[in-house]
């Protein structure tokens, strides 16, 4: 069900697309793409109109998932905003962006942002109210920050200065599941940078040589201590 239900929000999320604009290589750093959305779209604390976006990872060396949206012309910035790493088992060649199951009268919410070739992607951390209303319409969790940060994302739209950069950083974060709790983000997400591990691990090789390599050791103790004890004599 749950698998229907994210084909269903990549096929209505990408029908929200006029296109996707070039990727260069001197673009790798920064992630530069340019969206072009035929409809509204919501991001943390704010809709976008339907038009041509930037968006960019923000020019920081220490915190690599930190969003900023620009305007085509990248002269006026929308906001800068917190995301957590979003991981894909398999990298895609060309740029992905989903989004959520809209709540009532609202526009679609933009949830994660991949760039070409990359692993890992961006997962949009939304305001607590607007979080909670997601998970429940998706029946996900989502990740959260307190509501009053919300002002702060499109305050830092004034900057792109390092020292904003590293405050915003430093919000706390949550996860909202669908039942209405909040929990710890790193109990739903692998927030740590470092790729979640398989329900199980994949069998590689026939236990067959283990076997007998317990089998050389054990003639090979036994030889031991058939020595040890004619040598005793």
């Amino acid at each position: 069900m749950n698998r229907m239900k994210t084909r269903v929000m990549l096929f209505v999320g990408l029908g929200l697309l006029g296109g996707i604009v070039q990727r260069a290589a001197a673009d790798d750093f920064d992630q530069k793409t340019v969206f072009t959305f035929s409809g509204p779209v919501e991001i943390p604390g704010q809709v976008l109109s339907a038009g041509t976006y930037v968006f960019k990872l923000a020019d920081s060396s220490s915190d690599r998932n930190i969003v900023q949206v620009f305007n085509k012309d990248e002269t006026h910035l929308y906001g800068t905003f917190l995301a957590i790493p979003d991981y894909r088992i398999k990298p895609a060649g060309k740029t992905i962006i989903t989004f959520e199951e809209r709540t009532a009268a609202s526009p679609e919410a933009v949830k994660a942002w991949f760039y070409p070739g990359e692993n890992y992607g961006r997962d949009f951390v939304y305001p607590k109210p607007k979080a909670t209303a997601l998970a429940k319409a998706n029946n996900t969790p989502v990740p959260s920050m307190p509501a009053e940060f919300a002002a702060n994302t499109i305050k830092l739209a004034a900057t792109v200065k390092a020292p904003h950069i590293v405050a915003m950083s430093q919000a706390p974060l949550k996860a909202q599941k669908p039942t209405g709790e909040e929990v710890e983000i790193a109990e739903v997400f692998a927030v740590s940078g470092e790729a979640p591990l398989p329900p199980t691990l994949p069998t590689t090789a026939s236990p067959l040589p283990l076997i007998g390599l317990v089998g050389l050791l054990s003639i090979g103790a036994g030889v031991g201590l058939r020595f040890a004890a004619a040598k005793a004599r």
